[in-house]
């Protein structure tokens, strides 16, 4: 049972931004902090990527757990980080579905174009989870860099140029994010 009126129940859900949200602006910050450099909301990219770092061809999405359906699996049962409403349930559930499959065919049309996509949960920038959540971008984001800008090594040259690092032996080199204000 819904404990506001339809109007004020209708004014709360268009109160709701879709761009410089709280889990957005705590992605931006601790990137920037990183020295990672990014565009916002690209329009001509598949999505409008909340995060684009051009760099690293990747883009980030920085999802709202209720409305892009942070759920287990498939199906949409309630989680710890999303409840579903009650009232007007299968409404919810239909327009969750379709979110999930746009979120996916936007991915999959990012992808065709050879961009990467992270998906950073609204859950995983709660206080306890935040630094590592950021740290675990930067990392994917320093991976796709040196995994797009192999360097030779004195060892791969020894072994010609056939040889192909394997996924896990990256070279050693200084991070890819960028000081002094460079951007990407």
């Amino acid at each position: 049972m819904d404990k506001l009126t339809a109007e004020q129940r209708h004014r709360n859900m268009a109160a709701i931004r879709s761009k410089d949200t709280k889990p957005e602006l705590t992605v931006r910050r601790g990137l920037w902090k990183r020295g990672f450099r990014y565009r916002l909301n690209h329009k001509r990219l598949p999505g409008h990527p909340d995060l684009v770092l051009r760099k690293y061809r990747t883009c980030i999405f920085v999802n709202g757990c209720f409305w892009h359906g942070h759920m287990v699996g498939d199906s949409l049962e309630d989680s710890a980080c999303c409840r579903i409403p009650s009232t007007n349930r299968e409404f919810w559930e239909a327009k969750i579905r379709r979110n999930k499959a746009r979120d996916k065919e936007e991915q999959r049309r990012l992808a065709e174009m050879g961009w990467h996509s992270i998906t950073v949960w609204e859950c995983e920038l709660k206080p306890s989870r935040r630094e590592d959540t950021l740290d675990a971008i930067a990392f994917t984001l320093n991976h796709i860099w040196l995994q797009d800008h192999k360097i030779e090594t004195p060892d791969s040259k020894a072994q010609g140029e056939d040889h192909e690092e394997e996924e896990d032996e990256l070279p050693i080199m200084p991070i890819a994010a960028e000081r002094n204000g460079d951007s990407g």
